[in-house]
């Protein structure tokens, strides 16, 4: 067991790195690192099992710096323990090319298991994450063969838990039981305007009781042994855990530390040679690690060696006795989709009343549920209208971790964060699903799992007007514009039932990138593909549908989702008239727009100038693909309640108005 005098050497280590870090780039957040040094010297070097070598080790117990604002203390800890992260790039910390950059991302930085910075969405990673392992527990362990079974550790803040996406989160962790999750939360009550009375007065114990979790408590933040003895004690507990540790914030910051200047703001120069001298820390050199306290750390290669040895050895002897568990396990950690996972998915037969994409979707989803164990997930309550519910398996609950149905309760907010941590796991192919108005109330996990890279899939029905009675409060007419909007991520919305079980074929494929698909409440034509183009074409984001008329096409019809049987009529209608009309069907911009030049000239060329777009939300963006000469007809105001129908008559998304911009244009009107 290391001295006294020894743990203050290492803390003032992970400190000093921290603070030298935020003061050579003159920017960045010394107090938490400063403040918390403690929290992580003790996770880290006391009960943290992870392989610096490979970070990738799959048993590895997580760390979560849920306040990334701090993430100079995890960058700090990665070099020290052996991460490929060598001293010149936490001396880089904040500049472009680096590998340090103000908060902490997924795949840049070896060791980094969430990207955090966002308030709460890394504490409601954690639970995403301990849903995984408990589920994959369930599966896979077998007596005597206990190959799933670590812990998710977390450092949270005043501003985590403060954030509502945390609060949900933490009621269904308290519900689930579970006790794989070890939050301890760094009590310093400061935040950036002072001190957290002046708007976070709750007795924040008494809510974590109140939402099933086990409370423990720290009174000295700098005190290791206590903070050991809690995590020893948490480890033991069915519930997940909070312990509350009572910390200074800018710890040895002369006239900082306790203030809100020491949140987010370079500390100095005269400040830092204060600090150090009050801590008796060398003045000189910037970013000293005395060699001592590297060999300590260091210690962490060996012994993450020894421990994925030891895991492997185990494994082995677990694929002698499961073969085909082992085998399906493995495919899995490897993300690889079985052989012939997308054969025998439904064909639907073509039919003028058709069906609900939404029911198209649940149709497919039951069907990619038998043959992919690793799809998990549910609704925000929504279940039965979403079609979201997968009918070979039970709910997830802390009785039967082995469902693969989650039920989030209405909790939006917490359900995207949890689907993230789940794809940051890498064995699962998560989905979240709702209406998609309520994508609002998700956006910060939607963005940051196209920021992350991670294959989220998000179910989004009621896609638009035509859910009807329920108005313009459930009635999206903006949402797609604005999630087209977020680089990386690929919305999906299907014409029909056809179109709907190749959508959920790209994001099945997308297992680092995430997918939106947004699907209709009410019925829809299913095409008949005898006349029309395969509905394969999908893939490709758009793809002609159809040529109607008996010469070279004079204007070309687009559209997404349910607009495009509109289109297909209005098609018709102008070729009995004798105009020649391509029919493009056009459910996502980005993946056609990642297609090669001639693909995109083949499908919209580029000579045919009179172009309408159909939507049944706002233009915006549509610019893009119909050019300066064509139309847009879409709906630029909130919806109306009334009957879908009439709502789609009122305003203008009907044939005859298809039809009449059509002839404005070939007459040369604007």
């Amino acid at each position: 067991m290391e001295t006294k005098e020894f743990q203050n050497k290492a803390l003032n280590t992970i400190r000093f790195l921290s603070a030298d870090g935020v003061q050579k780039a003159n920017s960045g957040h010394p107090g938490l690192p400063m403040g918390a040094a403690a929290i992580a010297y003790t996770v880290w070097t006391r009960h943290l099992r992870h392989n610096p070598a490979n970070p990738g080790w799959f048993n590895r117990d997580r760390f979560i710096l849920s306040g990334g604002h701090g993430s100079m203390l995890l960058y700090s800890l990665l070099h020290l323990t052996g991460y490929d992260l060598p001293l010149e790039e936490l001396q880089q910390f904040r500049q472009w090319g680096s590998r340090t950059p103000g908060h902490p991302e997924y795949g840049l930085t070896p060791g980094v298991e969430t990207t955090t910075g966002p308030l709460g969405q890394g504490f409601a990673n954690g639970v995403g994450m301990a849903i995984a392992e408990k589920h994959l527990a369930a599966v896979y362990n077998r007596p005597g063969h206990e190959i799933i079974d670590y812990f998710i550790y977390a450092l949270v803040t005043d501003g985590d838990l403060m954030e509502g996406v945390a609060a949900e989160a933490a009621s269904l962790a308290g519900h689930l039981k579970l006790g794989n999750l070890i939050y301890l939360y760094d009590d310093n009550r400061i935040t950036i305007e002072g001190s957290t009375d002046v708007a976070f007065t709750e007795d924040r114990a008494k809510r974590f009781e109140a939402y099933g979790w086990q409370v423990l408590f720290v009174e000295d933040g700098n005190d290791v042994d206590a903070i050991d003895s809690a995590i020893s004690l948490a480890k033991t507990d069915p519930r997940p855990s909070l312990i509350v540790v009572r910390t200074h914030i800018g710890y040895g910051l002369p006239t900082r530390q306790d203030t809100a200047k020491a949140h987010g703001e370079p500390p100095g120069e005269e400040e830092l040679r204060g600090a150090k001298v009050k801590l008796g820390w060398p003045l000189e050199p910037s970013f000293y690690i005395p060699d001592d306290v590297l060999a300590f750390f260091r210690q962490a290669v060996e012994r993450g060696k020894h421990w994925e040895e030891e895991w492997q050895r185990k494994f082995e002897a677990y694929r002698q006795s499961y073969p085909d568990l082992a085998s399906e396990l493995e495919r899995r950690i490897l993300g690889k989709l079985p052989d012939n996972w997308a054969e025998g998915l439904p064909e639907f037969p073509a039919d003028p009343k058709g069906m609900a994409t939404r029911v198209a979707s649940g149709k497919v989803l039951n069907a990619l549920a038998a043959r992919l164990p690793e799809l998990m997930g549910g609704s925000a309550d929504l279940a039965p209208s979403t079609m979201t519910w997968m009918n070979s398996s039970p709910s997830f609950q802390a009785e039967s971790p082995e469902g693969r149905n989650l039920q989030f309760g209405v909790r939006e907010h917490g359900m995207g964060a949890i689907v993230n941590g789940m794809a940051y796991n890498g064995a699962f192919i998560p989905f979240g699903s709702t209406f998609l108005v309520f994508a609002d109330y998700m956006r910060g996990a939607i963005r940051l799992s196209a920021l992350s890279h991670l294959g989220s899939i998000w179910v989004f029905t009621h896609d638009s007007i035509g859910l009807g009675e329920d108005g313009p409060t459930h009635q999206p007419v903006e949402h797609l514009a604005s999630l087209r909007a977020i680089p990386n991520l690929v919305v999906l919305r299907p014409a029909d039932a056809n179109e709907t079980r190749e959508a959920w074929k790209v994001a099945i494929e997308r297992r680092h990138a995430p997918t939106v698909l947004a699907l209709s409440r009410q019925p829809v034509p299913t095409l008949d593909r005898t006349e029309l183009a395969p509905a394969s074409g999908v893939a490709q984001g758009a793809y002609v549908l159809a040529d109607l008329g008996d010469k070279l096409p004079e204007v070309i019809l687009m559209a997404s989702g349910s607009e495009v049987a509109l289109i297909y009529e209005a098609g018709k209608e102008l070729a009995r008239e004798g105009i020649a009309v391509r029919l493009v069907s056009f459910p996502s911009w980005e993946l056609f727009a990642q297609q090669d030049v001639s693909y995109r000239e083949s499908v919209l060329p580029s000579h045919i100038k009179h172009r309408i777009a159909v939507e049944a939300g706002i233009g915006m963006g549509w610019e893009r693909w119909v050019g300066c000469e064509g139309k847009i007809i879409s709906i630029e105001r909130f919806g109306a309640s009334a009957p879908y129908k009439v709502i789609y008559q009122q305003l203008g998304l009907t044939v005859e108005r298809i039809v009449e911009e059509a002839q404005s244009l070939l007459r040369g009107g604007y």
